[in-house]
């Protein structure tokens, strides 16, 4: 992280307490400011980027790897340290800064703005955590403890990712299809609930995983034109 010489102050954690409130947030064409211009920076950037938001990275200096960004215009970069005021009309900041008084004043200009806000590595400075996330396709898992071990999400992440495997994607990308499908030719609602309901069943995923994808594929077809009025 950059963006000062300070050192970084020891982080306390969250309280054991505190229930976050779980949520996947649509941030398509909304203001995100990440505040420094390290490596975490670049990592924050990223899933920003994918999500579709404005992304202004403010930081004297940027890495390799966001100033490509910055040449492919998916960022858009103020080359200075943060100032009062950067966060007007932001929809949520990401402070990846070593700086705690350059922190301290993103916390304050967020309260005032009404903004999101993670401070990386400052659950207690935060109104928002970032979880650790598998994506396969169509299914994304984000996985949280709290702020308490960052490290124990990504242990459990890599777990999930060795379970979850590419024929589920495959197979939600058929769900969908099938899913348009039947919302167009079956009328009846208690039956196309049932339909849907039993490619997603135990039943179903047990034939995805043992069998493979091309079989469980087979089966979904044949339910869909047994159920659909010919």
């Amino acid at each position: 992280m950059t963006n000062s010489p300070n050192k970084r102050k020891k982080s306390s954690s969250p309280s054991p307490s505190k229930n976050y409130y779980p949520a996947f947030l649509d941030i398509t064409g909304k203001r995100c400011v990440v505040i420094g211009g390290g490596r975490v920076a670049e990592r924050k950037c990223s899933p920003l980027i994918r999500a579709g938001a404005q992304v202004v990275v403010i930081s004297p200096k940027l890495t390799k790897g966001l100033e490509a960004l910055k040449k492919r215009r998916l960022i858009r970069h103020i080359g200075r340290l943060y100032r009062r005021g950067d966060m007007q009309s932001a929809f949520m900041a990401i402070a990846a800064t070593d700086s705690r008084e350059i922190n301290l004043k993103v916390v304050a200009d967020a309260a005032i703005h009404n903004a999101l806000l993670n401070v990386v590595d400052n659950p207690h400075l935060c109104n928002f955590i970032v979880p650790s996330v598998l994506r396969r396709g169509l299914l994304t898992i984000a996985i949280s403890t709290g702020g308490v071990s960052p490290a124990m999400a990504r242990t459990i992440r890599k777990s999930l990712k060795e379970l979850y495997s590419t024929e589920l994607s495959k197979y939600l990308r058929l769900l969908n299809t099938i899913r348009t499908k039947a919302m167009q030719d079956i009328p009846d609602k208690r039956k196309r609930a049932a339909l849907l309901k039993g490619l997603a069943s135990p039943k179903s995923m047990r034939m995805l995983f043992q069998k493979g994808f091309r079989e469980a594929r087979r089966a979904a077809l044949i339910s869909l034109h047994n159920i659909t009025p010919h």
